[in-house]
Protein backbone atom coordinates (compact mmCIF):
# COMPACT_ATOMS: atom_id res chain seq x y z
CA UNK A 1 0.00 0.00 0.00
CA UNK A 2 1.34 3.18 -0.80
CA UNK A 3 1.57 6.06 1.85
CA UNK A 4 -0.89 8.40 2.18
CA UNK A 5 -0.78 11.65 0.52
CA UNK A 6 -1.75 14.35 2.74
CA UNK A 7 -2.45 18.31 2.83
CA UNK A 8 -4.86 20.19 0.68
CA UNK A 9 -5.19 20.73 -3.33
CA UNK A 10 -7.72 22.66 -4.65
CA UNK A 11 -9.97 20.78 -7.11
CA UNK A 12 -8.20 22.48 -10.40
CA UNK A 13 -5.02 21.06 -9.14
CA UNK A 14 -6.25 17.46 -8.92
CA UNK A 15 -3.81 16.51 -11.07
CA UNK A 16 -0.97 17.91 -9.30
CA UNK A 17 -1.79 15.96 -6.34
CA UNK A 18 -2.34 12.84 -8.92
CA UNK A 19 1.46 12.92 -10.17
CA UNK A 20 2.93 13.56 -6.40
CA UNK A 21 1.04 10.21 -5.37
CA UNK A 22 2.67 8.48 -8.73
CA UNK A 23 6.38 9.60 -7.14
CA UNK A 24 5.44 8.20 -3.47
CA UNK A 25 3.68 5.05 -4.83
CA UNK A 26 6.79 4.04 -7.33
CA UNK A 27 9.39 4.59 -4.46
CA UNK A 28 11.04 8.20 -5.51
CA UNK A 29 10.86 9.78 -2.63
CA UNK A 30 11.59 9.03 1.13
CA UNK A 31 9.90 12.23 2.49
CA UNK A 32 8.60 15.38 0.65
CA UNK A 33 6.35 18.14 0.13
CA UNK A 34 4.77 20.56 -2.61
CA UNK A 35 3.04 23.60 -3.10
CA UNK A 36 1.90 26.47 -5.08
CA UNK A 37 0.03 29.49 -5.37
CA UNK A 38 -1.83 31.62 -7.52
CA UNK A 39 -2.14 35.64 -6.68
CA UNK A 40 -0.77 34.90 -3.81
CA UNK A 41 -3.22 32.67 -2.15
CA UNK A 42 -1.88 28.70 -1.47
CA UNK A 43 -3.87 26.37 -4.51
CA UNK A 44 -1.37 23.47 -3.55
CA UNK A 45 -0.02 22.00 -0.25
CA UNK A 46 1.07 18.69 -0.62
CA UNK A 47 3.16 16.09 1.89
CA UNK A 48 3.85 12.43 2.53
CA UNK A 49 6.39 10.41 3.37
CA UNK A 50 8.86 10.05 5.83
CA UNK A 51 11.63 12.20 7.38
CA UNK A 52 13.91 9.79 8.65
CA UNK A 53 16.13 7.17 6.57
CA UNK A 54 14.98 4.19 8.59
CA UNK A 55 11.40 5.78 7.94
CA UNK A 56 10.04 6.03 11.52
CA UNK A 57 9.08 9.57 11.44
CA UNK A 58 6.38 10.73 9.42
CA UNK A 59 6.44 13.22 7.34
CA UNK A 60 4.14 15.89 8.65
CA UNK A 61 2.42 19.37 7.92
CA UNK A 62 5.16 21.39 9.96
CA UNK A 63 8.40 19.15 9.06
CA UNK A 64 11.21 21.29 7.80
CA UNK A 65 14.50 20.85 5.80
CA UNK A 66 17.63 22.01 4.27
CA UNK A 67 16.92 23.23 0.90
CA UNK A 68 20.72 23.89 0.20
CA UNK A 69 20.99 26.35 -2.60
CA UNK A 70 17.67 27.21 -3.06
CA UNK A 71 18.24 29.34 -0.08
CA UNK A 72 19.98 31.75 -2.19
CA UNK A 73 16.40 33.04 -4.00
CA UNK A 74 15.61 33.79 -0.60
CA UNK A 75 18.91 35.42 0.43
CA UNK A 76 18.47 37.39 -2.86
CA UNK A 77 15.13 38.60 -1.53
CA UNK A 78 16.25 39.75 1.75
CA UNK A 79 18.70 41.73 -0.26
CA UNK A 80 16.44 43.41 -2.53
CA UNK A 81 14.64 44.72 0.16
CA UNK A 82 17.81 46.73 1.36
CA UNK A 83 18.00 47.60 -2.42
CA UNK A 84 14.53 49.12 -2.21
CA UNK A 85 15.21 50.29 0.52
CA UNK A 86 18.11 52.98 -0.56
CA UNK A 87 20.30 50.68 2.03
CA UNK A 88 22.01 48.46 -1.06
CA UNK A 89 23.29 50.22 -4.56
CA UNK A 90 23.26 47.74 -7.11
CA UNK A 91 26.65 49.88 -9.14
CA UNK A 92 28.50 50.79 -5.81
CA UNK A 93 31.07 49.64 -5.23
CA UNK A 94 30.68 46.68 -2.50
CA UNK A 95 34.25 48.22 -0.88
CA UNK A 96 32.43 51.26 -0.11
CA UNK A 97 30.04 49.10 2.14
CA UNK A 98 33.21 46.71 3.54
CA UNK A 99 36.31 48.44 2.93
CA UNK A 100 38.73 45.40 3.07
CA UNK A 101 36.99 43.64 0.43
CA UNK A 102 38.86 46.57 -2.31
CA UNK A 103 42.12 44.62 -1.66
CA UNK A 104 43.85 42.39 -4.80
CA UNK A 105 41.99 43.93 -7.47
CA UNK A 106 38.57 43.92 -6.19
CA UNK A 107 37.84 47.71 -5.43
CA UNK A 108 35.33 47.91 -8.87
CA UNK A 109 33.31 44.83 -8.28
CA UNK A 110 29.66 45.65 -7.53
CA UNK A 111 26.79 44.03 -5.80
CA UNK A 112 25.21 43.86 -9.62
CA UNK A 113 27.97 41.20 -10.08
CA UNK A 114 27.68 39.58 -7.06
CA UNK A 115 24.78 38.80 -6.85
CA UNK A 116 24.75 37.19 -10.56
CA UNK A 117 27.71 35.21 -10.34
CA UNK A 118 30.15 37.53 -11.89
CA UNK A 119 32.23 38.59 -9.18
CA UNK A 120 35.01 35.97 -9.88
CA UNK A 121 34.70 34.57 -6.06
CA UNK A 122 33.58 31.19 -6.68
CA UNK A 123 36.41 29.82 -5.27
CA UNK A 124 38.68 30.61 -2.42
CA UNK A 125 42.58 29.82 -3.20
CA UNK A 126 43.70 29.42 0.87
CA UNK A 127 42.43 25.76 1.65
CA UNK A 128 40.25 25.60 4.29
CA UNK A 129 38.84 23.25 6.76
CA UNK A 130 35.24 21.96 7.17
CA UNK A 131 34.36 23.83 9.79
CA UNK A 132 35.24 26.86 8.14
CA UNK A 133 31.69 27.22 6.54
CA UNK A 134 30.65 27.76 10.10
CA UNK A 135 32.40 30.87 11.12
CA UNK A 136 31.26 33.89 9.72
CA UNK A 137 34.12 36.09 10.14
CA UNK A 138 36.76 33.41 9.05
CA UNK A 139 35.07 33.13 5.90
CA UNK A 140 34.20 36.82 5.02
CA UNK A 141 37.92 37.45 6.04
CA UNK A 142 39.14 34.69 3.20
CA UNK A 143 36.74 36.61 0.40
CA UNK A 144 38.25 39.73 0.97
CA UNK A 145 41.51 38.58 0.91
CA UNK A 146 40.75 36.60 -2.32
CA UNK A 147 42.07 37.65 -5.65
CA UNK A 148 39.31 37.34 -8.53
CA UNK A 149 39.57 34.02 -10.82
CA UNK A 150 38.65 36.06 -14.04
CA UNK A 151 37.63 39.34 -14.68
CA UNK A 152 35.14 40.69 -12.99
CA UNK A 153 31.46 41.39 -15.00
CA UNK A 154 33.51 39.22 -17.64
CA UNK A 155 31.48 35.48 -17.08
CA UNK A 156 29.66 33.96 -14.71
CA UNK A 157 30.89 31.30 -12.75
CA UNK A 158 28.06 29.89 -9.93
CA UNK A 159 29.27 30.98 -6.55
CA UNK A 160 27.94 27.61 -4.70
CA UNK A 161 29.08 28.52 -1.41
CA UNK A 162 30.80 32.04 -1.43
CA UNK A 163 27.57 33.88 -2.93
CA UNK A 164 26.24 33.33 0.93
CA UNK A 165 28.94 35.30 2.17
CA UNK A 166 29.05 37.77 -0.26
CA UNK A 167 25.27 39.10 -0.33
CA UNK A 168 25.05 37.96 3.66
CA UNK A 169 28.17 40.40 4.64
CA UNK A 170 26.49 43.07 2.18
CA UNK A 171 23.14 42.31 3.89
CA UNK A 172 24.90 43.13 6.99
CA UNK A 173 27.20 46.03 6.65
CA UNK A 174 24.27 47.69 4.93
CA UNK A 175 21.57 47.07 7.83
CA UNK A 176 23.61 45.98 10.55
CA UNK A 177 21.68 42.35 11.44
CA UNK A 178 22.76 39.40 10.37
CA UNK A 179 20.97 38.07 7.09
CA UNK A 180 19.06 34.98 9.07
CA UNK A 181 17.82 37.79 11.47
CA UNK A 182 16.55 40.24 8.94
CA UNK A 183 14.93 37.50 7.22
CA UNK A 184 13.06 36.07 10.42
CA UNK A 185 12.00 39.91 11.21
CA UNK A 186 11.52 41.77 7.88
CA UNK A 187 10.66 38.89 5.67
CA UNK A 188 9.53 35.78 6.67
CA UNK A 189 7.72 36.98 10.14
CA UNK A 190 5.32 39.46 8.63
CA UNK A 191 4.85 36.79 5.90
CA UNK A 192 3.84 34.06 8.59
CA UNK A 193 6.63 31.60 6.19
CA UNK A 194 8.36 29.26 8.25
CA UNK A 195 11.58 29.66 6.61
CA UNK A 196 15.15 29.71 8.43
CA UNK A 197 18.62 31.12 7.63
CA UNK A 198 20.39 29.73 11.11
CA UNK A 199 17.78 27.85 12.91
CA UNK A 200 17.33 27.27 16.49
CA UNK A 201 18.14 24.01 18.82
CA UNK A 202 14.44 24.15 19.18
CA UNK A 203 13.57 23.53 15.99
CA UNK A 204 15.77 20.36 15.46
CA UNK A 205 12.56 17.51 15.92
CA UNK A 206 10.82 18.54 12.79
CA UNK A 207 13.46 18.35 10.75
CA UNK A 208 14.41 15.77 8.15
CA UNK A 209 17.07 14.04 7.43
CA UNK A 210 19.09 14.55 4.30
CA UNK A 211 19.55 11.19 2.52
CA UNK A 212 22.75 11.80 0.34
CA UNK A 213 22.35 9.53 -2.80
CA UNK A 214 24.08 6.43 -3.01
CA UNK A 215 27.29 5.28 -5.23
CA UNK A 216 25.23 3.51 -7.07
CA UNK A 217 23.14 6.23 -7.36
CA UNK A 218 25.84 8.74 -8.77
CA UNK A 219 27.48 5.94 -10.99
CA UNK A 220 23.31 5.08 -13.01
CA UNK A 221 23.73 8.91 -13.15
CA UNK A 222 26.74 9.02 -15.27
CA UNK A 223 28.24 11.61 -12.69
CA UNK A 224 32.16 11.44 -11.89
CA UNK A 225 34.05 13.70 -9.50
CA UNK A 226 35.18 16.46 -11.52
CA UNK A 227 39.13 16.73 -12.32
CA UNK A 228 40.74 18.00 -8.86
CA UNK A 229 42.50 21.20 -10.79
CA UNK A 230 38.96 22.25 -12.34
CA UNK A 231 37.26 24.97 -11.05
CA UNK A 232 34.34 22.95 -10.32
CA UNK A 233 36.53 20.70 -8.23
CA UNK A 234 37.78 23.87 -6.04
CA UNK A 235 34.62 25.51 -5.94
CA UNK A 236 33.03 22.30 -3.59
CA UNK A 237 36.20 20.94 -2.27
CA UNK A 238 37.22 24.31 -0.30
CA UNK A 239 36.21 24.24 2.09
CA UNK A 240 35.60 20.58 1.49
CA UNK A 241 31.49 19.35 1.47
CA UNK A 242 29.43 16.60 1.94
CA UNK A 243 25.63 16.40 1.95
CA UNK A 244 25.31 14.73 5.29
CA UNK A 245 26.95 18.00 7.19
CA UNK A 246 23.90 19.09 6.67
CA UNK A 247 22.25 16.83 9.45
CA UNK A 248 24.86 18.20 11.71
CA UNK A 249 23.62 20.66 14.98
CA UNK A 250 26.42 23.09 13.44
CA UNK A 251 25.26 23.39 10.18
CA UNK A 252 21.72 23.94 11.31
CA UNK A 253 23.13 26.83 13.82
CA UNK A 254 25.06 28.78 11.46
CA UNK A 255 24.28 30.69 9.06
CA UNK A 256 25.22 29.99 5.57
CA UNK A 257 23.31 31.85 3.07
CA UNK A 258 24.29 30.13 0.24
CA UNK A 259 23.26 26.52 1.25
CA UNK A 260 21.52 26.28 4.84
CA UNK A 261 17.88 27.52 4.81
CA UNK A 262 15.50 24.98 6.46
CA UNK A 263 11.97 25.44 5.37
CA UNK A 264 9.27 22.80 3.36
CA UNK A 265 7.13 23.62 0.29
CA UNK A 266 4.51 26.07 1.98
CA UNK A 267 7.42 28.58 3.32
CA UNK A 268 8.97 28.67 -0.15
CA UNK A 269 6.12 28.83 -2.06
CA UNK A 270 5.27 31.66 0.56
CA UNK A 271 8.03 33.99 0.13
CA UNK A 272 8.20 32.98 -4.02
CA UNK A 273 4.80 34.30 -4.27
CA UNK A 274 5.70 38.17 -3.32
CA UNK A 275 8.05 37.70 -5.54
CA UNK A 276 5.31 36.51 -8.18
CA UNK A 277 3.00 39.08 -7.54
CA UNK A 278 5.03 42.50 -7.83
CA UNK A 279 6.10 42.77 -4.51
CA UNK A 280 3.22 42.30 -1.92
CA UNK A 281 0.99 39.56 -1.01
CA UNK A 282 -1.05 39.05 1.89
CA UNK A 283 -1.60 42.59 2.44
CA UNK A 284 2.43 42.55 3.49
CA UNK A 285 4.57 44.90 0.64
CA UNK A 286 7.90 43.85 0.92
CA UNK A 287 9.10 45.08 -2.58
CA UNK A 288 7.99 47.68 -5.14
CA UNK A 289 7.10 46.41 -8.40
CA UNK A 290 10.14 48.42 -10.38
CA UNK A 291 12.69 46.22 -7.69
CA UNK A 292 11.32 43.26 -8.84
CA UNK A 293 11.17 44.16 -12.71
CA UNK A 294 14.65 45.35 -12.08
CA UNK A 295 15.63 42.26 -9.87
CA UNK A 296 14.97 39.68 -12.87
CA UNK A 297 16.83 41.49 -16.03
CA UNK A 298 19.28 39.30 -17.52
CA UNK A 299 22.72 39.94 -16.48
CA UNK A 300 24.45 36.98 -18.23
CA UNK A 301 23.91 34.16 -20.38
CA UNK A 302 26.51 32.25 -21.39
CA UNK A 303 27.97 28.85 -20.60
CA UNK A 304 28.65 29.15 -16.86
CA UNK A 305 32.75 28.75 -15.81
CA UNK A 306 31.68 26.53 -13.20
CA UNK A 307 28.43 24.25 -14.32
CA UNK A 308 29.99 24.26 -17.58
CA UNK A 309 26.03 24.72 -19.44
CA UNK A 310 24.41 28.00 -20.30
CA UNK A 311 22.84 29.44 -17.37
CA UNK A 312 20.60 32.62 -17.86
CA UNK A 313 20.94 35.36 -14.82
CA UNK A 314 19.54 37.58 -13.33
CA UNK A 315 20.14 39.57 -9.54
CA UNK A 316 20.47 36.26 -7.45
CA UNK A 317 18.01 34.02 -9.33
CA UNK A 318 18.11 31.97 -12.25
CA UNK A 319 16.25 32.81 -15.30
CA UNK A 320 14.24 30.87 -17.34
CA UNK A 321 15.62 30.02 -20.72
CA UNK A 322 16.38 27.89 -23.46
CA UNK A 323 18.83 25.54 -21.86
CA UNK A 324 17.14 25.75 -18.92
CA UNK A 325 13.27 25.99 -19.01
CA UNK A 326 11.54 26.68 -15.99
CA UNK A 327 7.52 26.47 -17.23
CA UNK A 328 6.17 28.33 -20.20
CA UNK A 329 6.19 31.58 -19.24
CA UNK A 330 8.94 34.05 -19.95
CA UNK A 331 9.47 35.79 -16.48
CA UNK A 332 10.09 32.61 -14.64
CA UNK A 333 12.93 32.60 -11.76
CA UNK A 334 14.28 31.26 -8.56
CA UNK A 335 16.95 28.90 -7.77
CA UNK A 336 17.07 24.94 -7.40
CA UNK A 337 18.86 23.51 -5.07
CA UNK A 338 21.14 20.29 -4.57
CA UNK A 339 19.87 16.89 -4.59
CA UNK A 340 16.20 18.09 -6.04
CA UNK A 341 14.64 21.13 -4.24
CA UNK A 342 13.31 23.82 -6.33
CA UNK A 343 11.84 27.31 -5.73
CA UNK A 344 10.26 29.47 -8.52
CA UNK A 345 7.68 32.52 -9.11
CA UNK A 346 6.16 33.10 -12.22
CA UNK A 347 5.44 36.91 -13.06
CA UNK A 348 3.20 36.02 -16.12
CA UNK A 349 1.25 34.16 -14.29
CA UNK A 350 1.54 35.55 -10.91
CA UNK A 351 2.38 32.06 -9.43
CA UNK A 352 4.82 30.43 -7.63
CA UNK A 353 5.93 27.07 -6.60
CA UNK A 354 8.53 25.09 -4.27
CA UNK A 355 9.25 21.03 -4.19
CA UNK A 356 11.69 19.89 -1.44
CA UNK A 357 12.41 16.48 0.00
CA UNK A 358 15.30 14.90 2.13
CA UNK A 359 16.30 12.01 -0.14
CA UNK A 360 18.98 13.47 -2.56
CA UNK A 361 19.26 12.71 -5.96
CA UNK A 362 23.08 12.99 -8.11
CA UNK A 363 22.07 16.17 -10.12
CA UNK A 364 22.94 20.16 -9.27
CA UNK A 365 20.32 21.26 -12.24
CA UNK A 366 17.11 20.60 -11.27
CA UNK A 367 15.09 16.73 -10.12
CA UNK A 368 12.88 14.69 -12.71
CA UNK A 369 10.42 14.20 -9.87
CA UNK A 370 9.90 17.53 -9.62
CA UNK A 371 8.56 17.88 -13.56
CA UNK A 372 5.49 15.93 -13.37
CA UNK A 373 4.11 18.20 -10.80
CA UNK A 374 5.23 21.56 -12.46
CA UNK A 375 3.61 19.83 -15.82
CA UNK A 376 0.45 19.51 -13.80
CA UNK A 377 0.31 22.50 -12.42
CA UNK A 378 0.92 24.39 -15.88
CA UNK A 379 -1.91 22.52 -17.38
CA UNK A 380 -4.08 22.94 -14.91
CA UNK A 381 -3.46 26.92 -15.21
CA UNK A 382 -3.76 26.65 -19.02
CA UNK A 383 -7.51 25.49 -18.95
Amino acid sequence: MSAPIDGHCAPRFAAVRDAFAANVAAGREVGASFAATLDGESVVDLWAGHADAARTRPWTRDTIVNVFSTTKAITALCAHLLVDRGQLDLDAPVARLWPEFGAHGKQAITPRQVLSHCAGLAALHAPLPPEAVFDWPRMTAALANETPGWEPGSASGYHALTYGYLVGELIRRADGRMPGVLLREEVAGPLGADFHIGLPASEDPRVAEMIAPTDAERAAAGGTPPAPESLLARVLGNPPMRPEAANAPAWRRAEIPAANGHGNARSVARLMAVLACGGEVGGVRLLSEATVAQAIVEQSYTTDLVLGFPIRWGLGFMLSSPTLPLGPNPRTFGHGGWGGSLGFADRDARASWAYVMNRMTPGTAGDARAFPLIQAFYAALAD
